[in-house]
């Protein structure tokens, strides 16, 4: 996994939670917690941070992934704004996950694995998205949908009628979204 994953949550950590509480999942998790953004590093240091952060704030672990792809969310925009720009809607901005970002994603951390992504559109009322990842991630996954959704002032409504982590081989993200306020 890359760094910038890492470093992505070590912001949202100590945003959130204060410089203590990443150094204390670190040294709970036995991690050093030195990574750059261009390194990569073992998925199971992410999953035993996660472990960690959960048994630290008693919340499921999903819920723990959830957040940090929300809160990266907006670390993400101010970084790299070209990827928001020319978008309206979250709708249009998730439908260029493997084009646009996925690709760009690769360009600057060369060697990244990024999830695949698939998508049905054919309702305008519902977005489905198909996520693929060894990682079975998906949470993050919806953690950046709702993150981008609050970015371009939309509120999104998330349910998975098949995820990886009940047994399916692909997890599938059925996503509406309305504006703020509605």
């Amino acid at each position: 996994m890359k760094g910038v994953i890492f470093n992505l949550a070590e912001e949202v950590i100590v945003a959130s939670y204060g410089e203590h509480t990443w150094d204390a999942l670190l040294d709970a998790a036995g991690l050093e917690g030195s990574y750059t953004s261009l390194g990569n590093y073992p998925d199971g240091d992410l999953f035993r941070l996660v472990d960690v952060a959960s048994s630290f704030l008693g919340a499921p672990v999903d819920d723990v992934v959830r957040s940090l792809g929300e809160g990266a969310l907006p670390l993400l925009a101010s970084r790299y704004p070209d990827f928001f720009v020319g978008h309206a809607s979250t709708r249009s901005f998730v439908m260029t996950l493997n084009e646009v970002i996925h690709s760009e994603v690769r360009k600057l951390y060369p060697g990244a694995q990024v999830p695949e992504f698939d998508f049905d559109d054919s309702d305008p009322t519902c977005l489905l998205v198909t996520y693929r990842s060894a990682r079975k991630l998906c949470a993050l996954a919806e953690g950046f949908i709702v993150g981008a959704a609050s970015h371009f002032g939309e509120q999104a409504t998330l349910d998975q009628p098949r995820c990886m982590h009940r047994g399916d081989d692909h997890c599938i993200i059925r996503c509406a979204f309305t504006p703020t306020g509605s």
